[in-house]
């Protein structure tokens, strides 16, 4: 994966977010994790983490968060109006805290592994929490590498939808996006399908960047 492109369109979204006259409230790139740590973390939650997981905590970031907010007063295409800021954020430090976040909303909202919509819970981890109470979680059904995908808690539309096939995949079409808010509303409109992934080269992509004014 090449991190210094990834670093280029995270630059040119922030630029062009205040440009506009945006908010750009943080940006956290902290240096990547050692090994040793990574299976430190394996070992408290008891699981492997993906390997494309891994490759970006140890080549890349062990940290990062970006967060950006469009201004209040900006018009937006129909298709774009529920968009309003990107969140994105994974840490190795804080898996523990999101996997327990997830276990609970198991015991206590979602048990029942031969209903449609808990099962969708289950066999998952945690990596990202959405500020509506959803999560971005990794399917562990797969051994080595392990898709996106989203788990709402409250009948959101893209509960269940695969968002990539693995992480490094994930990156780079969110970051193609200006790695638009985690709520599901906020990237639907880049999917086609519940299997479809984040397409970053599609129509509503494209028009996303030419209204963004980003050449990314």
């Amino acid at each position: 994966m090449d991190y210094e492109l990834i670093r280029k369109r995270i630059q040119a979204i922030t630029t062009r977010i205040n440009e506009i006259g945006g908010e750009v409230q943080e940006v956290v790139i902290d240096e990547p994790v050692s090994l040793e740590q990574i299976i430190k973390t394996e070992e408290q939650l008891g699981v492997t983490l993906p390997e494309s997981f891994k490759k970006v905590l140890n080549e890349f970031s062990g940290n990062f968060s970006l967060r950006w907010f469009l201004p209040d007063n900006m018009e937006q295409p129909n298709e774009f109006r529920e968009i309003f800021c990107g969140t994105p954020h994974w840490s190795l430090e804080l898996l523990p805290q999101f996997e327990e976040d997830r276990i609970g909303w198991i015991e206590n909202v979602f048990p029942n592994p031969k209903d449609d919509y808990d099962v969708v819970w289950h066999n998952k981890l945690a990596f990202c929490e959405v500020r509506n109470g959803d999560y971005l979680a990794f399917d562990m059904k797969n051994s080595g590498d392990a898709p996106i995908v989203y788990l709402s808690h409250d009948d959101g539309e893209g509960h269940g939808f695969k968002i990539a096939n693995n992480f490094v995949e994930f990156i780079d079409n969110w970051s193609r996006l200006a790695f638009v808010g985690c709520e599901d509303w906020q990237w639907l409109s880049f999917t086609t399908s519940p299997e479809s992934g984040i397409i970053s080269d599609g129509v509503a992509a494209n028009r996303f960047r030419t209204w963004l004014g980003l050449e990314i």
